[in-house]
């Protein structure tokens, strides 16, 4: 007993020591300048920018730093230059932050950096191009505080990841991490883990909304000393980046719901299943469970109790039906990634047949906050029914894309049109009056309509609708999207994506994108709406696994909120957007059109006619659809070809 004290003892001073060496550190530190290094500004160039602004700054005399690791010296005005995870803004990256300074500056490139260094570094003066231009007021923002996309969100799981170094684990200690964790090993026994989850009223985020409490006094009721947990970081919807931006920027926050989660039920073994499309999450959370091994953290004597945790992280293959437990669990054993029958459920027997939890990255980040703060703290942001907040992949026809943060109970409307920008054309420019549609939940969800703007998205509102959270993906569409072509586009998707156990999944999936092709190509009838119904209840109801059983979604949502749309393509033989090429008949729009006469001088049929200055005309009889009159225009005002 007395071995154990002094074990306990030395872990909390290194830990302690470990946070007040960093706050000494930042002491010596006047300016941090943050660069995003998340997959979409890496790929625009920000780790050149980082390293350029490094070297620059180191040129211009100043003192500079890029990694707080050791006890700084001497000077007390250090440049901290620091690498973060996304900052959420995706399509103005590459972002730098400046720190206290409170400036953000976007589509910022290695040309920008001698600029920055100069202007903002040495003279204290912003560099305006680089500031964000509000479209809608044209108003010039300074930072964050200033930028509608970010000031309407709470960002409570994302908090840090445009913040911290990921890989810096004095940093994520210095501001309170792994708290939770030592509590709950120290102070709390699992039945109190389990319970205190549980009142925080904190719901699964990786679809079905389950009460994560609850899956936890599931597994811990079991029998037998092994137990697993598994981090399900499988995230495979088209345009969902939610899970792989946590990982990227804040993993030791998913480290540290997992040591939580195993204490919970009584595990001593984990994994973090990592789809291989996400090779820099792949890297920070092995070098974040690298660095919590190596002090201590993840061992076998976790915070001095003698209590064991070893983490490994596998990367999956890519395959869409292992984001589903039992296929993932099939997967991690060397198996085919195919689902089984449930019950037995995973808490029951799970990996290699023992008692098994399973969350995915956005929950078991959620987690450290509830055991740091409370869980009556928590459950104050969102609904009664949803608790806490749901992060979203915003993407599609909408002036700001990006990684948002709101409270379960935040409207359709603010999303779009406050965090959003609003909605804009097929040229980029607003359109007020063009929202069509939004699809939440990725291929597993439903569409939501005008109607649908005052929704508060929580888990059991959506449901109603005939959609669900799912993952957070949320694509929205503007008035020239085709229905069908979408839910087209979902439906192949998941037909690609069937494992294929399952008849109704394998063949009737097969079959609505067939169904589909016809009334795209002009070649359906009423019977097919009437099939294509049939056999989308039919797969709802005798698949096995999610996959199968969400997969008619888009269709049914299709079916339900857009029947005329969809009846215009089948009885009419027209597509109301213009996108059906088959369904479309050449036009060229009036409001476009210049009266340049281009036109009429690459058509090959003499089927164009006008005056010049004067909107033109196409002659259907004649047109023979190749495509020159479009590919001429600079107007874009052909269309139907």
């Amino acid at each position: 007993m007395k071995r154990a004290q002094n074990d306990m003892t030395l872990s909390l001073v290194n830990l302690q020591s470990m946070a007040d060496s960093y706050a000494e550190d930042l002491q010596r530190v006047t300016r941090r300048v943050i660069v995003c290094a998340g997959t979409g500004c890496v790929a625009n160039g920000s780790l050149e920018v980082h390293d350029g602004l490094a070297q620059r700054i180191a040129e211009a005399g100043l003192p500079v730093v890029t990694q707080l690791e050791s006890e700084l010296s001497g000077s007390h005005d250090w440049n901290h230059v620091s690498q973060s995870g996304c900052q959420g803004f995706c399509q103005m990256g590459p972002l730098v932050a400046i720190e206290p300074d409170g400036i953000l500056y976007t589509c910022v490139h290695l040309g920008d950096v001698q600029d920055i260094v100069e202007q903002t570094l040495q003279h204290g003066q912003l560099v305006e191009r680089l500031l964000y231009r509000d479209p809608a007021s044209q108003r010039v923002c300074r930072g964050q505080a200033d930028i509608p996309f970010y000031a309407q969100q709470q960002r409570r799981v994302l908090k840090q990841c445009g913040r911290v170094d990921p890989g810096d684990l004095r940093e994520y200690v210095h501001g309170g991490g792994y708290q939770g964790a030592q509590r709950a090993y120290q102070q709390m026994t699992p039945e109190e883990v389990c319970a205190e989850v549980a009142r925080s009223g904190l719901r699964g985020r990786g679809g079905g909304g389950f009460p994560t409490g609850r899956k936890w006094q599931l597994t811990l009721a079991q029998p037998g000393p092994k137990k697993f947990v598994i981090c399900n970081a499988d995230e495979g919807d088209p345009g969902a980046f939610m899970d792989r931006s946590v990982m990227e920027g804040d993993p030791h926050s998913v480290i540290e719901g997992m040591m939580i989660a195993a204490r919970a039920i009584g595990a001593d073994e984990g994994y973090f299943y990592v789809r291989m499309e996400y090779p820099l999450a792949v890297r920070r959370i092995r070098q974040a469970v690298a660095d919590a091994e190596r002090i201590g953290l993840l061992g076998d004597n976790l915070f001095g109790t003698g209590r064991r945790l070893r983490l490994h992280v596998m990367e999956g293959a890519g395959a869409f039906v292992c984001g589903e437990e039992t296929a993932l669990i099939a997967s991690i054993e060397g198996k085919r990634g195919m689902p089984r029958p449930k019950p037995p459920f995973p808490a029951e027997q799970g990996l290699w047949n023992k008692p098994t939890v399973i969350n995915n990255v956005e929950t078991l980040a959620s987690v450290p906050m509830i055991l740091k703060e409370s869980p009556e703290r928590y459950g104050d942001v969102g609904t009664s029914d949803s608790s806490g907040t749901k992060t979203f992949a915003l993407t599609g026809h909408v002036a700001n894309t990006g990684l948002i943060e709101v409270p379960f109970g935040t409207t359709l409307r603010t999303i779009v049109y406050e965090i959003g920008g609003g909605v804009i054309d097929d040229d980029g420019k607003l359109d007020p009056a063009g929202f069509k549609a939004v699809q939440i939940g990725g291929p597993s969800g439903g569409c939501l309509t005008p109607d649908h703007l005052d929704l508060p998205l929580d888990f059991d509102s959506l449901q109603s609708e005939g959609a669900m959270v799912g993952s957070g993906g949320l694509v929205v569409m503007n008035q020239r999207t085709c229905m069908v072509q979408m839910a087209r586009f979902f439906m192949q998707f998941t037909q690609n994506e069937s494992c294929g156990k399952c008849v109704l999944c394998r063949e009737g999936t097969k079959q609505m994108l067939a169904m589909l092709d016809d009334i795209i190509e002009g070649n359906a009838t009423p019977r097919t709406l009437e099939l294509m119904q049939t056999v989308a209840n039919a797969v709802r109801k005798g698949s096995l696994c999610g996959l199968g059983k969400t997969a008619p979604n888009p269709v049914l949502a299709m079916m339900r909120h857009f029947r005329e749309e969809i009846e215009a393509h089948v009885l009419q033989k027209r597509c109301p957007s213009g996108r059906c090429q088959a369904l479309a008949e050449p036009e060229i729009l009036a409001h476009l059109c210049k009266g340049c006469t281009l036109c009429i001088r690459k058509c090959p049929v003499d089927a164009i006619v006008g005056e010049r200055k004067k909107p033109h005309t196409i002659d259907v009889e004649k047109c023979i659809r190749c495509g020159a009159c479009a590919e001429a225009c600079k107007f874009k005002a052909v269309v139907g070809i």
